[in-house]
């Protein structure tokens, strides 16, 4: 029984070809609380994250020291926010605001944690300019070589596209969040039923800590376990399971974090290397492949400062893909998850628990057809 009273959570994965290795049974696969696997009770959209209108440029090398990317928001514990931290209740739900990111939850249970990806985008950029265009509000990052990565962001607050446009002026939209399903629950949460997994278990989710380069690349590359019969919005991926339990994932099992803390350790942040390469490599095939990061934690603590430390954890791998490992930062976005997917199953501390997960999403947002490059605008 969990400590906030529901049952065991049950399996996502649904066949028996998800079955873990043996001897590592008590660590896979990961599951899902059983409330996250209905639909929530405010049907409303989810507010938008506290903006960042005024970002500055950061120079390269101007965060990086002994091995840890440092900063605002790279490197901290839970601890330090709480006087940050406010609480008001709008339309049923209880909302937590912080000064970069907000926790919602709704009266089922249910807690989601939004955050704001612009943020990362400020290193080694030449430029960050924000401009008002009919409504819609971007923000545009120039890079040294001219290169520009366009976020737009609707009335509503609600990210709509990313693009990137070159110096001569072509356009690649790497990201459309502006299509909304109107079966999907506050635009954000659609009910569908969990993939029946038919590859080997450690095909689906990959160890970093036990596989080679080559399985990490492949995995970086591999297709949906299901056919994907539509696009999916960044939203629905980020907050519907069974929408992202489609693709295989990679377990950044060789990078664990301190309770508390979402700080990467110097002697871990190398470990990153052979995740950066999957994915450069997956992009040198396809520059526009988008990537989910995803940060859980343990089952200690509450699960407002597990949401909130969990999409740190999952901010800080990004960064630092980008920093040392020159990840292009407009491919990666970043979720939390607290302690809704727990590898090892107990309310105790839980090192391995305390980790980040990579995934391909590109074929949910692009509907199944993305084998290759979007054509420019």
């Amino acid at each position: 029984m969990r400590r906030d009273g529901a049952t065991a959570p049950s399996v996502v994965p649904g066949s028996a070809a998800a079955t873990p290795p043996p001897g590592r049974a008590q660590y896979a696969p990961p599951t899902v609380a059983p409330a996250f696997q209905r639909a929530p009770t405010v049907a409303a959209p989810l507010p938008p994250p506290p903006r960042h209108d005024n970002i500055k440029p950061l120079a390269i090398g101007a965060a990086v020291g002994a091995g840890v990317v440092a900063g605002a928001l790279i490197g901290g514990t839970i601890a330090d926010l709480h006087n940050e931290r406010r609480e008001v209740v709008e339309d049923g739900r209880t909302i937590y605001t912080e000064p970069d990111r907000i926790i919602v939850r709704d009266p089922s249970g249910q807690a989601y944690v939004r955050g704001d990806d612009i943020y990362r985008f400020r290193y080694g950029a030449r430029d960050i300019r924000t401009e008002t265009v009919g409504g819609e509000t971007r923000t545009v990052v120039v890079r040294p070589d001219g290169t520009e990565i366009i976020t737009v962001v609707g009335r509503d607050g609600q990210m709509l596209r990313r693009i990137r446009r070159d110096r001569g002026g072509r356009e690649v939209v790497i990201i459309d969040n502006s299509y909304r399903d109107p079966r999907a629950v506050g635009g954000f949460y659609v009910d569908v039923p969990p993939p029946v997994v038919n590859i080997p278990y450690d095909r689906y989710i990959v160890s970093a800590d036990d596989a080679s380069p080559d399985v990490i690349y492949e995995t970086m590359e591999a297709p949906p376990v299901e056919r994907i019969d539509r696009r999916y919005s960044l939203d629905e991926i980020r907050y519907s399971p069974n929408v992202r339990m489609r693709m295989p994932s990679v377990d950044i099992d060789t990078i664990t974090f301190d309770t508390g803390s979402w700080t990467i350790p110097p002697d871990q942040a190398a470990k990153l290397q052979v995740i950066a390469d999957g994915i450069n490599r997956a992009l040198q095939r396809n520059p526009s492949e988008v990537f989910l990061i995803e940060g859980h934690t343990d089952a200690v603590g509450n699960d407002v400062d597990n949401l909130s430390l969990s999409d740190r954890r999952a901010q800080s791998a990004a960064e630092l893909l980008t920093q040392q490992f020159n990840v292009p930062a407009e491919n990666l976005t970043s979720q939390g998850y607290g302690e809704q997917y727990l590898k090892e199953q107990t309310d105790g501390p839980s090192r391995i628990n305390r980790r980040v997960t990579v995934r391909r999403i590109t074929p949910l947002l692009n509907g199944g057809t993305a084998s290759a490059a979007p054509p420019p605008r």
